[in-house]
């Protein structure tokens, strides 16, 4: 739902600056870099010391460069293999970064080793997530499916959470638990992505497998009629 609604808002909004950007002269890959390099600062300076909120502000700042960079390659008529697995890793390493630095916070001040837990949780299934998609799709299947939390929803529900979580540190009280149960939220959902798309991908390899027996000759009418032709 916010990959439909959401993404294409977005981008018509920032499609003037991404104009200006293409002006000056900046690349789309240097916009992919310094937006990620931007979240990681952001997750893995102020996340670990338990500042949510400022910490939110900064990376949701650089997180519409993943929205930039994309049509700033539209508008050049440059998009390419590239710059999709360019955007694609830095996505991973962006991701890794945020709940990376909220299982740092939890380890550390935080003191919570379960909290630690369900964020790394939330860390590697949503690489596992995104791999089991690319992976199908690398041996030919469509992976027809998108489940029920994806990168987007990941992203926003953590993001949210986490920076009116951050409010409490200006006495707004009982607010900091909305990230815990967020991050609950996002792992017990990344689970549900995760079976989706095993189930899928494992329907859709025995269809495909199915098919070519089908088709291969001596297994249908067609075939062994004209092998008894040709005999």
């Amino acid at each position: 739902m916010l990959n439909k609604y959401a993404r294409a808002f977005f981008t018509r909004v920032l499609t003037p600056f991404a104009a200006f950007l293409i002006r000056r002269g900046v690349s789309p890959d240097t916009v992919t870099l310094l937006g990620t390099a931007g979240v990681v600062a952001g997750a893995l300076v102020f996340y670990p010391r338990g500042e949510f909120f400022w910490g939110t502000i900064v990376i949701t700042l650089f997180v519409f460069s993943d929205l930039v960079d994309g049509n700033m390659a539209r508008q050049l008529g440059r998009s390419s293999r590239w710059g999709a697995f360019l955007d694609s890793t830095l996505d991973r390493v962006a991701d890794g970064a945020i709940f990376g630095g909220f299982a740092l916070w939890y380890a550390g001040r935080g003191d919570d080793n379960v909290l630690c837990a369900v964020s790394i949780f939330c860390l590697a299934s949503g690489q596992v997530v995104s791999y089991t998609k690319a992976r199908g799709e690398s041996i030919g299947l469509p992976v027809a499916v998108n489940g029920l939390i994806e990168r987007a929803e990941r992203l926003v529900i953590s993001l949210v959470a986490a920076g009116f979580a951050g409010l409490h540190t200006f006495g707004v009280p009982g607010i900091d638990v909305l990230l815990p149960i967020a991050l609950w939220i996002v792992a017990v959902g990344s689970l549900v992505t995760l079976v989706q798309r095993v189930v899928t991908v494992r329907r859709e390899s025995a269809e495909a497998e199915a098919a070519e027996a089908a088709a291969a000759p001596g297994t249908n009418g067609h075939a062994s009629h004209g092998s008894e032709a040709t005999s």
